[in-house]
């Protein structure tokens, strides 16, 4: 099921976080409140890590990530790129990223499988997202936005983009992921989804904002009302498509 939950009383949670399905990082200096949602919620599942990135907290916006691994922006420090290290499952590759476009979280949109990028991303950071987060990646815009990363949250099994996605897009960029695509708003209609809306395969956290209609659409697209997907189908899913590919 998806939850409410909010930053010193910002609606905007997916700015101080970011969800995969093993970890979770939220930032540094929130209240006991924000950590014990998530904590109450992941902690027995997947690590939960209190983080910064270039001394800031808008960790949800700088970073981008999936099951395999985690992209960080240049700035990030040794230091912080060392906690992070430690924190995170062995399985869990991580890496600083030379990017011009350095709010990676605002230009990259991903789940375990595929990835839509900015346009005008680098080649070479192109490549490091093949790389470090094992994906399929396209250049792409939504609704006419090159902050693909901004407008879309995506999982395994939906995604979220855009209220002003037009049906042919829609059409488009879901047969591209492979996944159903709803167009719809988070907080009380704000079209900035990623920023209001944090999902892995099984739980979705949403600023504190958001109505009853807006939270059912993200439950039902990212199916978080049915069970918890079985480690063993994930595993499969991955193997047959590593075959394909």
């Amino acid at each position: 099921m998806a939850l409410r939950a909010e930053f010193e009383n910002s609606s905007d949670i997916g700015v101080f976080a970011k969800l995969t399905n093993t970890y979770c990082l939220t930032a540094i200096g929130g209240s006991e409140a924000f950590y014990s949602v998530f904590e109450g919620e992941l902690s027995e599942t997947i690590p939960v890590i209190h983080a910064s990135i270039a001394g800031c907290r808008i960790i949800g916006r700088l970073t981008v990530g999936n099951r395999k691994g985690l992209l960080v922006p240049h700035s990030t420090t040794d230091l912080e790129l060392q906690h992070l290290r430690n924190a995170l499952p062995d399985s869990v590759k991580i890496q600083r990223v030379e990017e011009r476009l350095s709010a990676l979280g605002n230009v990259i949109a991903c789940n375990d499988y595929v990835s839509l990028i900015h346009p005008d991303i680098d080649r070479e950071t192109e490549e490091i997202i093949t790389d470090v987060l094992g994906v399929e990646v396209f250049r792409q815009t939504i609704s006419g936005n090159s902050l693909v990363g901004a407008y879309s949250v995506l999982n395994n099994q939906g995604g979220i983009i855009h209220p002003k996605t037009s049906a042919q897009e829609l059409d488009e960029l879901s047969s591209l992921l492979q996944v159903p695509l709803v167009a719809g708003t988070v907080n009380r209609g704000s079209e900035l989804l990623a920023a209001g809306i944090v999902a892995n395969d099984w739980t979705a956290f949403c600023g504190i904002t958001t109505t009853s209609t807006e939270l059912s659409v993200i439950e039902s697209v990212f199916k978080l009302n049915e069970s918890q997907p079985s480690k063993i189908t994930s595993n499969l899913r991955a193997s047959l498509i590593e075959a394909m590919s």
